[in-house]
């Protein structure tokens, strides 16, 4: 094993490893998973499950990637020795191309040769089947001829050894998972207990060859795809021969800055320390993909590690003055593995300390609404009504010393979040508008916002996203992600481009897609839930063919933009963190 190994050498050995056999090598997608059942991209094989599917597939048939992930399903283990909510999976995927031999003996390869880890201390567990499932022996078979003892070889049940699907339905099947032994001692695992307790996972090796619906019926795919995932961080720890994730490049250096930071003589780093540097993490990346903190969905998570991180960091005696030079570790950190990330500092550090702000003039109201209340006993709708009114969290009321029904709290929270949603989408899709003929204002500034949204992101970069909007009779508000407020130059060139499309007296036309098709060169909004198939309104000049904008919409809009009169902004200003609102006019 070489000593001088570090993560970004893991990282790039196992990619290049890949490339040089035959796949494609795919950027790491955005943290937000375009599968609408699910909050976050939390595995490697998210982007690429139309592929396993055999829906349309822009990549080739087998690929490699690093993909970033986030996962709160062990948000209270984090500050232990391994867990973490963000972190790198390293995977190679095939979609019909390869079989189990291959994918084996290329892992095999890989792990004890380019990494050089020895091979009698590795175990293999694989699916020993069940009523559902028959077991798995072909992946035994693979295992022996490739020269493992079966003493190394263990069957496990579908708990252990089944994988997905990710979300409420898709590609599911059978893994064989690779753990390597970290005691000094050395002996073959005789139980799952002792694997446990002297082994860690390495890679998962998922081969999915079944279907399940979402009533959890399984139905054979036409063809086998393979889909492995292994934590970047968890490899670094062994290869480098550290006790934790948390001692390896990764992060030993960022953990020493914190305890110089906050003057406490330990020896060894607390569990805050490794919370404040998994969190921070997270932050930034949620950040840099466009979540900001709010009350429902992907923005509640954000919120609830954001108030974790500045829980965690004041029991490390740190301040807000502190932040900074955290924030810019981390990006350094990444930043060239991730370009773009470094212009996202300034902006976490503003939602940070907006959302100190927030939660400590919350908390004060929130905890007075409590002491009305006049009992330490609660139900969860009474936790409910002061989270969702003072954004007090249910974990914070917990450590007050109160009590209350944790079901009836989260049932409230998810019908607050489908009411909120259907809301949302009868916001974003049409605004409302019943009746065009009635409304022809209304249905005159819808068209306009979609011309205005264009018009930033030609003018402010394709990073401008929409984060709201709504529409009366006088006026739109349209709000958007964005850093700073506009200059004046931004904001004439934003209506300038405006006018021009209205003076050319674009057309707006119509289409009913499938969602996966439309969703591939139009605008739409990423927390919302669409049907199936969408309405597109492309807004295009019948002439050239140039389109000016396009995206998934419920309608309805003008047929041509000459009726839109002249477009004025009246207003610019702040809605929230990395969040800027715009009223505008149409005379």
């Amino acid at each position: 094993m070489k000593k001088e190994i570090t993560s970004d050498i893991i990282r790039q050995q196992f990619l290049n490893f890949f490339v040089a056999r035959g796949h494609q090598l795919v950027p790491s997608h955005s943290l937000i998973s375009p599968d609408p059942s699910v909050l976050f991209t939390t595995a490697g094989m998210q982007p690429f499950k139309p592929c396993f599917l055999g829906e349309n597939c822009p990549y080739s048939s087998r690929v490699v990637s690093c993909q970033r992930c986030f996962r709160t399903s062990d948000i209270e283990e984090v500050g232990d020795i391994s867990h973490l909510t963000f972190f790198e999976m390293l995977g190679n995927f095939s979609f019909g191309d390869y079989s189990r031999r291959e994918a084996i003996h290329w892992a095999l390869e890989l792990l004890t040769k380019q990494y050089q880890l020895r091979k009698e201390k590795l175990a293999f567990t694989f699916f020993r089947g069940d009523k559902r499932s028959p077991a798995d022996k072909e992946t035994k078979s693979v295992l022996l001829e490739e020269g493992i003892p079966a003493e190394q070889i263990i069957a496990l049940g579908r708990e252990d050894n089944f994988w997905g699907p990710v979300g409420s339905s898709g590609p599911c099947g059978p893994t064989m998972e690779i753990h390597y032994e970290v005691s000094s001692e050395h002996h073959f695992p005789r139980s799952p207990r002792d694997l446990e307790n002297r082994f860690v996972e390495v890679w998962n090796l998922v081969f999915n060859q079944y279907f399940q619906d979402e009533k959890g019926q399984l139905t054979d795919l036409p063809r086998l795809g393979i889909d492995t995932g292994m934590g970047l961080e968890r490899l670094t720890m062994i290869l480098e021969g550290k006790a934790s994730v948390f001692e390896t490049d990764l992060f030993a250096d960022f953990l020493e800055m914190l305890k110089k930071k906050s003057g406490q003589n330990f020896r060894h780093f607390s569990s805050s320390s490794r919370i404040v540097a998994d969190h921070l993490r997270g932050i930034i990346f949620l950040v840099a993909d466009g979540v900001r903190p709010s009350n429902l969905g992907r923005g509640y998570i954000l919120r609830r590690i954001i108030r974790r991180f500045i829980e965690h960091s004041e029991n490390l005696g740190l301040g807000q003055n502190d932040w900074a030079s955290l924030i810019n570790w981390i990006v350094k950190k990444y930043q060239p593995l991730y370009p773009g990330l470094e212009q996202k500092g300034i902006l976490v550090e503003d939602i940070l300390r907006q959302e100190k702000s927030r939660l400590e003039k919350a908390s004060q109201r929130g905890w007075k609404a409590l002491k009305k209340l006049g009992k330490r006993k609660l139900s969860g709708e009474e936790v409910f009504s002061v989270y969702a009114t003072y954004g007090l969290s249910p974990e914070e009321v917990k450590k007050a010393g109160y009590t209350f029904e944790e079901k009836a709290f989260q049932k409230a929270l998810l019908e607050h979040q489908k009411a909120s949603q259907k809301g949302k989408e009868k916001k974003f899709g049409g605004h409302g508008i019943q009746d065009a003929q009635k409304e022809p204002e209304k249905v005159k500034l819808h068209t306009a916002t979609h011309l205005l949204q264009a018009a930033l992101r030609k003018v402010l970069g394709t990073e401008v996203k929409q984060a709201g909007s709504d529409i009366n009779t006088e006026r739109l508000r349209f709000d958007f992600t964005f850093p700073r407020a506009l200059t004046a130059q931004e904001i004439k060139a934003v209506e300038d481009w405006v006018n021009k499309r209205i003076q050319e007296d674009l057309i707006v036309q119509k289409e009913d897609l499938p969602l996966a098709e439309a969703k591939k060169d139009a605008l739409f909004l990423e927390e919302a839930h669409y049907p199936d198939r969408v309405s597109v309104y492309t807004i295009l000049d019948p002439k050239t063919g140039e389109i000016a904008s396009r995206e998934i919409c419920a309608g309805p809009h003008v047929k041509t933009l000459s009726t839109l009169g002249h477009f004025q902004i009246i207003q610019e200003k702040s809605s929230s963190a990395g969040v800027r609102r715009i009223k505008a006019i149409l005379q």
